[in-house]
């Protein structure tokens, strides 16, 4: 099983929203047997909570599940259980590399998944309210990383 493990530091917008839409390919592509996915964020203020409400009306729009999904804080444990972590900027890998411990996956700037974008990080929408920008680069972005996925471990 190779696991996926999407970062970014309240685990309510960004990181869910590419759980989701991962998931959502996963499913689409009949591969739910082979890869599993999962968030986490680097600040503990959202632990247990939902994804918010601008997350949850994007992929609804989308027709997309978050069924059961709830924040949580990223664990020194992520390094070993995961095989790939995508963090979503800059300070988010800052705080990784503060955490890890017996590294094992492989860390990835969720925006190194699009190198013909202008942008380096995923803007938070937490902050930006563009919640359409954010999932037009989950969904590209994800594209990318499953085909990746396949092509290196399947």
């Amino acid at each position: 099983m190779i696991k996926v493990l999407f970062v970014c530091l309240g685990n309510i917008c960004r990181s869910p929203m590419a759980e989701a839409v991962l998931r959502d390919k996963i499913n689409k592509q009949g591969l739910e047997q082979q890869i599993t996915v999962d968030s986490a964020g680097t600040g503990d203020w959202h632990i247990g909570h939902p994804p918010h409400e601008g997350t949850r009306k994007m992929l609804d729009t989308h027709v997309i599940s978050y069924e059961g999904m709830a924040a949580r804080q990223v664990l020194s444990e992520d390094f070993s259980a995961f095989d790939y972590i995508i963090c979503m900027d800059e300070s988010n890998l800052t705080n990784l590399r503060k955490l890890e411990g017996g590294i094992e996956a492989v860390i990835i700037q969720f925006m190194d998944l699009l190198p013909e974008e202008t942008l380096r990080e995923v803007p938070d929408p937490y902050f930006t309210g563009n919640f359409e920008e954010v999932y037009e680069l989950m969904d590209a972005g994800c594209d990318v990383l499953l085909s990746k996925i396949v092509k290196e471990k399947l």
